[in-house]
């Protein structure tokens, strides 16, 4: 079977229990897939080996009748996760050559639970990004195109090439990261699934950091399902995480049911933003009649400091970045600049940083130093939090007035092309988290659905978002609008 890599999780963990096909043959036809898709720059390195390695493993297990729902998955992994001896640059210069000598939690998890690893995937630069344009590798191409052009268009970011490996078949499903949104945007743009779990349900251990109190692990798959089954094998506690949470983790699939009779969908009138497509719109109005037709019950709601949100996040994450990313200084790992007769380490320090950091990355850490620096801490910084504990709180009352989830756009706007925004201020670009910030800022978990086609053939995606600690919920009601929506059969024009 030579397209083997266009299964969803599901139909592969089925045919390999049954004995249609091996892991190894499944893992075969992925690295043929990927090793052919030059084209798209989703892979920005390939492990052949070890995924060859991985698939007998799996596929011993799987004869002996010990066999995971992961186990024999071929999986890309987006660079921002460490992998023990396989580079690690969170497609940054500046980690030029990086190989750690440690696996993160979630990959270890995803490892130990039988899944295969192909490659590592393209993403922004340290994952700041909303294009996959800042990449040190280039940018990733989406896999769609609009009607008969053949203009190049972002899959979205940072978690850009995860989204355009799924998107274009080149492995069954992706591990990504959400700061602002930045799986749930690229999820959106490309046509697949992207959850962002709620903050401390997978662990951050040997994640690359860009904003810690931000920053989540998650799934991106082709469909409802795979991403609960995906998601059970990627959360769970860690003690190497402070921030990870001691909650057991549910069976995720089995609460699939599709039955979300008398759930309250909450419909949030500050999120019809100025400017809205008439398409986004539409989809958003078509998409909550889904869920009524499915029986739950449509409740306007209200969450009055969501119009904050966009400038307080662009406080606090590159506060955080400018903190995190200090440890980059050319001293213990990656790129270092040549020292020069005369200088001395502060020059060294300087010009690796200047060296290392692409422009993106460099503009977030001056905003975020000086959002930290004296006299202006109280004014930018502390204000935003303030600010994120009201936005927080806005959830909180909905929540307990007996809304069940959360209903919004996942994007402002289709794909759009690479470079139209090249020109553009940097907050029209930023404008692009608008849906998405808000769950990151409050902790909650929220899923991406592909919903309909704009105009031009390009993916539309519906945003869920859920209470803390409720995936399990929020997927099956994503799994009902997946089912009416009926999104499957479109795909791809890229081969």
């Amino acid at each position: 079977m030579s397209d083997l890599n266009t299964l969803t999780i599901a139909a592969a963990r089925d045919g390999l229990r049954k004995g249609d096909f091996t892991a190894p043959e499944l893992t075969e036809a992925c690295l043929s897939a990927a090793e052919g898709s030059g084209a798209l720059n989703a892979f920005i390195a390939h492990t052949p080996d070890l995924a060859r390695t991985q698939a007998d493993a799996a596929q011993q297990r799987i004869s002996a009748g010990d066999a995971p729902a992961m186990c024999g998955i071929p999986l890309g992994v987006k660079d921002l996760f460490a992998t023990k001896g396989v580079q690690t640059q969170a497609a940054s210069a500046i980690l030029e050559g990086f190989k750690p000598p440690y696996e993160s939690t979630v990959t270890q998890k995803l490892w130990e639970s039988g899944a295969v690893m192909l490659g590592k995937l393209n993403m922004d630069e340290f994952a700041m990004g909303s294009s996959n344009e800042t990449s040190t590798y280039g940018p990733v191409i989406n896999p769609w195109r609009r009607g008969n052009e053949d203009t190049p268009l972002t899959p979205g970011g940072s978690s850009g090439g995860s989204a355009s490996a799924v998107s274009g078949d080149l492995c069954l499903a992706a591990t990504g990261t959400d700061t602002g949104g930045s799986i749930r945007q690229p999820a959106a743009f490309t046509g697949i699934v992207g959850v962002k779990p709620t903050y401390g349900r997978c662990s951050r251990w040997g994640i690359v950091a860009f904003a810690s109190s931000l920053d989540q692990a998650g799934p991106m798959t082709k469909s409802v399902r795979d991403a609960a089954i995906m998601l059970g094998a990627m959360a769970g506690h860690d003690p190497k995480d402070s921030t990870s949470a001691d909650l057991a983790v549910p069976d995720f699939e089995a609460a699939l049911t599709g039955d979300i009779r008398g759930k309250k969908i909450g419909i949030p009138k500050e999120y019809r933003v100025d400017g809205m497509p008439e398409e986004i719109e539409r989809l958003w109005h078509e998409g909550a009649e889904m869920l009524r037709d499915a029986g739950a019950e449509l409740v306007d709601i209200s969450l009055p400091h969501t119009k904050y949100a966009l400038p307080a996040y662009y406080v606090i994450a590159p506060a955080e970045a400018s903190s995190n990313l200090a440890r980059y200084d050319g001293v213990r790992y990656g790129h270092r600049a040549k020292i020069r007769q005369g200088e001395g380490i502060t020059q060294m320090y300087e010009r690796t940083r200047a060296e290392g950091f692409g422009d993106e990355v460099q503009r977030r850490v001056m905003i975020g130093a000086y959002v930290l620096s004296s006299g202006f801490y109280d004014a930018y910084y502390k204000r935003a939090q303030k600010v994120r504990t009201l936005i927080k709180r806005d959830f909180e009352t909905v929540y307990a007035d007996g809304i069940d989830a959360i209903l919004t756009p996942a994007t402002p706007s289709a794909a759009f092309g690479i470079g139209e925004m090249a020109d553009a201020d940097p907050i029209k670009m930023y404008l692009n988290d608008v849906f998405t910030v808000t769950v990151n800022l409050a902790g909650l978990p929220g899923v991406s659905v592909p919903t309909g086609l704009d105009a031009q053939g390009l993916p539309l995606g519906l945003q869920l978002i859920g209470q803390p600690w409720g995936e399990a919920e929020m997927l099956n009601m994503a799994f009902a609008l997946e089912n009416a929506a009926g999104f499957a059969h479109h795909a791809p024009k890229w081969w």
